[in-house]
């Protein structure tokens, strides 16, 4: 006798399917819009200069704008990867500053050391640059579910303390668009509900003793 297909469970994974097809085509519209906003970005190093912002997130359309801040004081260094603007790589120095009795503070990408372990001495000052945005260390499942915090603003300066040296402006390359890898991840995630599904639903209806 033919076993009726449960219907909760087939409803549960329907909409689980169908949510995470959802999420695909979300992403790909999302890649639209990275994309006009990078052709937009492309175009802000050469607009006049903005204020520094406070808080994030960092509007889309202001990525690599000229701007300034005032660091009052370091009170720590974050190391990462970095290339100079001669276009060799190395350590890219981040100060994290006081601006203020209160608030947020700033970071600052200061430039390019040789070594991960070098601190520049500087401690602090007006700063000239480009508006970005931090590193992006967020996990993978956080940013396609688009419920990871935002990134906080960071300015990449034009000059660099003596022993750095000073970073490669910034560029539309340095900013990845992987929406389409994250469309692709959740169609693939919803193929493989259904298949494991079906193959469950083969399972439960083959008769005892046979594993097929």
């Amino acid at each position: 006798m033919t076993r009726r297909i449960p219907v909760l469970p087939t409803v549960l994974v329907a909409i689980a399917v169908l949510a995470m097809i959802a999420l695909g085509l979300w992403q790909l519209q999302r890649r639209g819009e990275k994309e006009a906003m990078l052709a937009l970005a492309a175009a802000n190093p050469a607009k006049p200069a903005i204020a520094f912002p406070a808080l994030a997130p960092v509007d889309a359309t202001l990525l690599f704008r000229p701007s300034s801040v005032h660091c009052l004081r370091v009170v720590g260094w974050r190391t990462e990867a970095g290339r100079a603007a001669d276009g060799t790589t190395g350590y890219r120095l981040i100060a994290e500053c006081v601006t203020g009795a209160e608030g947020p503070g700033a970071l600052v990408a200061v430039g390019v050391a040789g070594k991960p372990d070098q601190k520049p001495q500087w401690t602090g000052g007006q700063v000239s640059g480009w508006l970005s945005e931090e590193p992006d260390h967020r996990a993978v499942l956080t940013r396609i579910g688009g419920k990871a915090m935002p990134l906080r603003p960071m300015l990449i300066a034009r000059a660099a303390p003596p022993g750095l040296k000073p970073l490669a402006p910034p560029s539309t390359a340095d900013v990845p668009n992987n929406h389409l890898a994250y469309a692709v991840q959740w169609f693939f995630f919803a193929a493989v509900a259904v298949v494991i599904y079906v193959l469950a639903l083969r399972r439960r209806a083959a008769p005892p003793g046979n594993p097929t």
